[in-house]
């Protein structure tokens, strides 16, 4: 099995026992994860992968202090009212340019984000109230800044020239 393979197992092995909510500490995880195979698990891996994964201390039903996963809040939709803080929409041959209100380019990736290469996005760079995104090479930028216009309710047309 290559490393990838035992890597996404125990990524997932590892999420799984913080969802179950009896871990109290990092030798726990460790003894847990050698008992199922996993037997170059240490302690210091145990504590990246709390930090990687954002893990949090928490009080079970019995409770006791455990480590949790952090509830992830619920991503945003291009039908919510999101779309209401996009401003403007501009693209060249290589990047679709986005203007949000101030304070929210964040969100908005966020939500471009989780759409990703399903929509044919490649990636984002946010900043305060400006957000740079790039199709994947199967998708024109023409094309992805006409189904972002689409998805939030822009009409106009523009194109940047000097980018």
């Amino acid at each position: 099995m290559g490393n990838s393979v035992k890597q996404a197992n125990l990524n997932k092995r590892f999420k799984e026992l913080l969802t179950e909510e009896k871990c109290r500490s990092h030798n726990e995880i460790v003894l847990l994860l050698q008992d199922e195979g996993f037997e170059n698990i240490n302690q210091s891996k145990v504590s990246r992968m709390l930090t990687k994964f954002g893990a949090v201390r928490v009080r079970n039903a019995k409770m006791e202090m455990v480590y949790r996963l952090p509830i992830e809040p619920l991503l945003p939709t291009v039908s919510s009212q999101l779309k209401n803080l996009v401003l403007d929409i501009k693209h060249n041959h290589s990047l679709v340019v986005i203007h949000t209100s101030a304070g929210a380019a964040q969100l908005i990736a966020r939500l471009l984000d989780s759409l990703r290469e399903t929509e044919g996005i490649l990636g984002n760079i946010a900043g305060d109230d400006t957000i740079f995104t790039t199709p994947i090479k199967e998708v024109s930028t023409e094309n992805l800044y006409k189904s972002m216009r689409a998805w939030f309710g822009i009409k106009q047309a523009q194109e940047i020239s000097n980018i």
